[in-house]
C-alpha cells in the first residue's frame, strides 16, 4: 500500500457498524483518500469543526442522530465537504430528501463497489479542481499585486496607474484616505518608483510623537538647546536627506510648527532647535492624513499655505467597500502569507467563508480584513479556512472594540467649519463640567489638538 500523501484529500466514514467502517476505509485509503474513521454518531457533530473533512460517507439509520443530522451539521460546520449517504433501507422518499438536503448521493448496502469507486474519484476530482481554484485565485492575486497593494477592480487599477505616472516627478504628495487603506504603502511606492528609490525613507507618525519633542523629533537641535540635551542631533529631515520623509497623520502637527514645517518644503531649509544657522536639505515630502484636512484649515486647525503646499498633488485611497470585488484576491493573498508564516497546509477559503467576506462591512478596510484572515489563520488546522473561523475572528474584534458600559451621552459635536476660539473653549469647558474629552468632541478637536488650543490661547484649566 502506498503512503498517504500530507496533502491527501479527508474522508470521514460514519457508521455504527465497525466492520462496514474498516471495509470502505480500505477501499478509500486504496485510492488515495486519508480516512477519518468513526464507529456511530456519538459525539461526532462536536468534533466536525476540528476534524475538517473534505468529503464524508455517512450512514443512514444510526442509533442517537441519524445520518440526516449528521449531513445537516457537517454542511453548517464546512459548506464545501461533500456527503454520501448509505442505507441498507433505501427509499425513494429518503433518497429524495438527502439530495434535497445537499447530499451528493445515495448508496445501498450491500455496497455497489463499482458506484463507490466512480463517486470517490467523482469527489477527489471535485477536490482537487477547488484546491486549483484556489491556487488560481492566488495567482491572480499576485498578478494584480502592485508595490504591496492588490487590485483588480477599476479603481484601483486607476489609483496605481496614477502612481506609476506621478512618481517619477512629484516632490510633494497629500495621500488621503479612511483609516487602514494603506496611505503608507502608497507614499512607499511612490518613493520606490521615483528617482529617489535608492536613498533613504523615513516614515513619522506625527500622532505618535510628543508634543514636547515634536520640534526637535523633525529639526533636531542642538546641545544645550533645552534641559536633556546633552548632545547635538538630526532631525528626520536630516535624516532624510536626498529621500524621501513619510508624515502620516499630519493633521495631528501642532499649529506653532506648521510655520516651520512650510519653510522647509517651500525653501528647503531646516534649523535646529537653539541654532540661528539653517541648514539646506533635499527632500520629498508625503503627507497623509485620515481628516478633512480642509475643514480643518477653515477651523483653524490647519494652516492654509500649508495645505496648498502639501496639496501640489493629492491621492485619494478608496475604502474597502468601495471595492468589495477585490476581497478575494486580497483575501488568497493574505491566506497565502499567513500559511506560510504559521506553516499550515491552508489553500484557500470555503464558499460560506467567501460570502462572509464579501458581506461584512470592514470599517478598518484592509487592515482589517488582513487582521481578521490572519486571526483566522491561526484558528485552522485544515486546508481551508470555515465560515465558522472567520465569524469567530470577527467576532473578537468585535468583542475587543466594544464598549463595556452604554457610552453617556454628549453633546452633539460643534460644526467643524466654526472658528475655535478663546470664548469657544471656555464655553465647551464649562458646557462639558470640565472635562476635556467632552469638550473636546463638542468642538470637533481630537484631546491632543484641545490641549495645544489651551496652550496656544493661554488657557488655564485645572
Amino acid at each position: 500500500m502506498n503512503p498517504i500523501a500530507a496533502d491527501a484529500p479527508a474522508l470521514l466514514v460514519v457508521d455504527d457498524e465497525p466492520g462496514m467502517v474498516r471495509l470502505v476505509s480500505r477501499f478509500a485509503t486504496d485510492r488515495g483518500f486519508r480516512v477519518i474513521e468513526r464507529c456511530g454518531s456519538d459525539g461526532v457533530i462536536a468534533e466536525l469543526p476540528a476534524l475538517r473533512a473534505d468529503a464524508a460517507i455517512v450512514d443512514l439509520r444510526m442509533p442517537g442522530i441519524d445520518g440526516i443530522g449528521v449531513l445537516k451539521a457537517i454542511h453548517e460546520a464546512n459548506s464545501s465537504c461533500q456527503v454520501i449517504l448509505m442505507t441498507a433501507h433505501a427509499s425513494v422518499e429518503s433518497a429524495i430528501e438527502a439530495v434535497k438536503l445537499g447530499a451528493l448521493d445515495y448508496l445501498s448496502k450491500p455496497l455497489d463497489f463499482e458506484r463507490l469507486s466512480e463517486l470517490l474519484t467523482t469527489v477527489r476530482r471535485s477536490i482537487e479542481r477547488r484546491r486549483l481554484l484556489l491556487a488560481a485565485d492566488s495567482a491572480l492575486a499576485s498578478r494584480f499585486e502592485f508595490q504591496g497593494m492588490i487590485g483588480r477592480s477599476a479603481v484601483m487599477q486607476q489609483l496605481f496607474d496614477s502612481i506609476r505616472r506621478l512618481a517619477p516627478h512629484v516632490r510633494t504628495a497629500l495621500v488621503t484616505g479612511e483609516t487602514g487603506t494603506g496611505k503608507e504603502l502608497v507614499s512607499r511606492a511612490l518613493h520606490r518608483l521615483g528617482p529617489r528609490r535608492g536613498r533613504t525613507f523615513i516614515a513619522c507618525n506625527c500622532s505618535a510623537i510628543v508634543e514636547s519633542l515634536f520640534e526637535s523629533e523633525l529639526f533636531g537641535h542642538v546641545r544645550g538647546a533645552f534641559t536633556g540635551a546633552t548632545d547635538e542631533k538630526p532631525g528626520l529631515f536630516e535624516l532624510a536627506d536626498g529621500g524621501t520623509l513619510f508624515l502620516d497623520e499630519i493633521g495631528e502637527m501642532p499649529l506653532t510648527l506648521q510655520a516651520k514645517l512650510l519653510r522647509v518644503v517651500e525653501y528647503g531649509e531646516v534649523q535646529r532647535v537653539g541654532s540661528t544657522k539653517p541648514r539646506k536639505v533635499d527632500v520629498h515630502v508625503v503627507a497623509a492624513t485620515n481628516r478633512n484636512l480642509l475643514d480643518d484649515v477653515v477651523a483653524g486647525r490647519f494652516r492654509q499655505d500649508l495645505y496648498y503646499r502639501l496639496n501640489i498633488v493629492e491621492i485619494q485611497l478608496p475604502p474597502l467597500r468601495a471595492h468589495l470585488e477585490d476581497v478575494p484576491y486580497l483575501s488568497a493573498a493574505f491566506v497565502k502569507e499567513f500559511a506560510a508564516r504559521f506553516r499550515k497546509p491552508l489553500l484557500g477559503i470555503t464558499p460560506g467563508a467567501e460570502r462572509v467576506l464579501q458581506s461584512s462591512p470592514w470599517p478598518g478596510n484592509v487592515r482589517e480584513l488582513r487582521n481578521t484572515l490572519e486571526r483566522a489563520c491561526m484558528l485552522s488546522e485544515s486546508h481551508l479556512l470555515s465560515e465558522r473561523e472567520l465569524l469567530s475572528a470577527i467576532g473578537s474584534a468585535t468583542r475587543a472594540l466594544a464598549p463595556s458600559a452604554p457610552p453617556a451621552a454628549v453633546d452633539p459635536p460643534r460644526p467643524v467649519s466654526a472658528p475655535v476660539t478663546a470664548d469657544s473653549v471656555r464655553e465647551a469647558l464649562e458646557r462639558a463640567g470640565g472635562n476635556k474629552s467632552k469638550a473636546a468632541r463638542a468642538l470637533g478637536l481630537s484631546r491632543r489638538a484641545l490641549y495645544r488650543r489651551l496652550e496656544t490661547l493661554g488657557i488655564k484649566v485645572p
